[in-house]
């Protein structure tokens, strides 16, 4: 059954939306990358978004003033008036976030983090209208891609006005199922393009080395494999809980590659 909102958000002739008052509101639980960037992303005199500085770093206080959102108390506030309500944590505090918010969510609940279909299924058991997501692309881009399953998925293509979004299925853990593929692949071949750059390096052979694999991987191969060694670098705490999680989830008898990746972002 349908949320009982009071009108819809008239974007364009097509777009399907839910609310409950005059503005939506999206609420933000996180205020990384992936929340900045759907602030930038996301913008119409319809909808609003708000968050809380409840328990944050005093950087990230200071960078949820930048923004110029709306600011609760606490997250259960934000949860409460919400009608979108984001999670984009960590793997690792995705289910505790929704366990202490998501249930107070009275419309969506899309969670972006990169957690096993296992995770999944224990936030649905606590969240109502619960829609699977994955940001895939580079987060802070202009152009990023959301994937989404799930029953209320449809409900969410009015998202299209500002970023691309694609249904998966009705099945919420589809999108966790190939988020977790992905990163099966991204994360090890990041591992192995590190080693790779840091072997060229050593012997000065840094441009040489892009040069050559150029050949057969494009011409933007150079920018964007320093562009992947850097974010994986710089969050490789991140990426080593989303490795745990996909060994956890298909064991790790057969995934002797994603073993070894796992302990070098260790090493990180």
């Amino acid at each position: 059954n349908a949320i009982p909102y009071q009108r819809t958000l008239a974007l364009t002739s097509t777009t399907c939306c839910f609310l409950r008052d005059d503005i939506m509101k999206i609420g933000l639980i996180g205020f990384g990358k992936v929340s900045k960037n759907l602030i930038n992303l996301i913008k119409s005199q319809d909808i609003t978004f708000i968050t809380s500085t409840e328990k944050r770093s005093q950087s990230t206080i200071e960078s949820i003033k930048k923004s110029g959102i709306e600011v609760a108390d606490t997250f259960k506030e934000v949860a409460l008036a919400s009608d979108i309500l984001i999670s984009a944590t960590s793997p690792k505090s995705a289910l505790d976030v929704a366990l202490k918010y998501g249930r107070y969510a009275q419309g969506i609940y899309l969670d972006l983090n990169n957690i096993s279909p296992d995770t999944t299924d224990e936030i649905g058991k606590t969240v109502k209208n619960l829609v699977d997501g994955a940001i895939i692309g580079k987060i802070d881009s202009d152009n990023p891609v959301m994937y989404i399953s799930g029953k209320k998925a449809d409900e969410l293509l009015f998202l299209n006005e500002f970023i691309t979004v694609k249904k998966i299925s009705d099945n919420v853990g589809d999108v966790s199922i190939l988020k977790m593929l992905r990163s099966t692949y991204t994360k090890s071949l990041s591992v192995l393009l590190i080693e790779c750059y840091s072997l060229a390096s050593g012997l000065n052979l840094e441009e040489e080395f892009f040069n050559i694999l150029s050949l057969t991987e494009g011409d933007e191969f150079k920018n964007k494999s320093l562009s992947r060694i850097n974010n994986t670098l710089r969050s490789s705490k991140r990426k080593a809980e989303e490795l745990e999680e996909i060994l956890e989830y298909f064991g790790d008898d057969e995934l002797e590659m994603v073993k070894v990746a796992l302990d070098k972002l260790k090493q990180f």
